[in-house]
């Protein structure tokens, strides 16, 4: 690729909205056809490739390409989060784990953040629903969360509630991205201490 092509693709990293954790689909797609036009899209559903034959270079340089690329994808993904997300994925070793992770986690939070919206508007619409009746249907799991935000002093808005929801839903996938990472590092641990008894 040129210097000038280089120096386009950049301009354009740095007109790409930072990713903070709302309108995931809309970051996405711009995401994506970012990595399109940098002809790296390929490692989302490209696995590495296994060597089959011993010093088979044609093998070795395809690999040895596919990495670079999957570093140059994690690159521009990571650099289009903002900071906090940022430090929650900078450790995910590849690029389709990470993008899977972010489908799976922000997908359905923007499905969420629909239904909480249309909540929203549906309790203008009706103002005998509190924000107390909304905290009392909290699932099992945010049982500490519901104890919280019940004994809290004031009456809480419906923006304030969301913004709680928000920062909990956060803690919740940093903490499951933390506990990934000591399991994998169990996980090799466990598998050098098999190769070093060898």
């Amino acid at each position: 690729m040129a210097s000038g092509s280089m120096k386009d693709m950049t301009n354009k990293v740095d007109k790409l909205e930072k990713f903070e954790g709302v309108d995931f689909r809309r970051w996405q797609k711009k995401m994506h056809f970012l990595l399109t036009s940098l002809k790296v899209v390929y490692v989302l559903t490209t696995p590495i490739l296994e060597i089959q034959e011993e010093g088979n270079l044609e093998q070795i340089r395809k690999r040895s390409k596919w990495k670079n690329d999957n570093y140059i994808c994690l690159g521009h993904i990571l650099n289009g989060m903002s900071d906090p997300l940022f430090d929650v994925y900078q450790n995910v070793e590849t690029t389709k784990l990470m993008w899977d992770t972010l489908e799976a986690k922000y997908m359905a939070e923007d499905s969420s953040s629909k239904k909480f919206l249309f909540a929203q508007h549906d309790m203008k619409m009706d103002e005998s629903i509190s924000v107390s009746s909304i905290i009392d249907k909290l699932p099992p799991s945010w049982r500490d969360v519901k104890h919280n935000l019940k004994h809290q002093k004031g009456e809480l808005t419906l923006v304030e509630l969301g913004g709680h929801f928000r920062i909990e839903e956060g803690l919740r996938a940093q903490k499951n991205v933390l506990v990934n990472d000591d399991k994998k590092r169990a996980g090799s641990s466990s598998v050098n201490m098999v190769e070093t008894g060898e």
